[in-house]
């Protein structure tokens, strides 16, 4: 993961190390779903060798908050930073998590 990539662990991670402030946008209520990139490829593999034909998510269901993860962020790194909060953009999704029940059935899959 490049560091200045524009995502929201990343970002929060390179703020929370240079003690910055930490921008959080909306309330931080809206939810992620984070997933091992070990557990994807798992998933993925499985698929290569499963007769079912249509779409099947892999992830991870389990959500953090936004919020969450900033305070995660400013507690690992022993951060001095502040969490602040502007704005919800429009097109922000309040919440993202994939249903693997697919997964589960067919590829006897979930993350680890």
């Amino acid at each position: 993961m490049h560091p200045y990539d524009g995502r929201v662990v990343s970002n929060f991670i390179i703020q929370a190390l240079n003690n910055q402030d930490i921008t959080i946008y909306g309330d931080g209520s809206q939810t992620r779903s984070f997933c091992f990139v070990s557990d994807l490829i798992d998933g993925l593999v499985k698929t290569f060798f499963e007769l079912f034909i249509g779409p099947i998510n892999v992830g991870n269901p389990y959500e953090f908050t936004i919020k969450q993860l900033a305070e995660l962020c400013v507690e690992l790194t022993g951060s001095k930073s502040q969490i602040t909060f502007k704005p919800l953009p429009n097109d922000d999704p309040k919440q993202r998590r994939p249903d693997i029940s697919k997964a589960r059935e067919y590829l006897k899959w979930e993350p680890r």
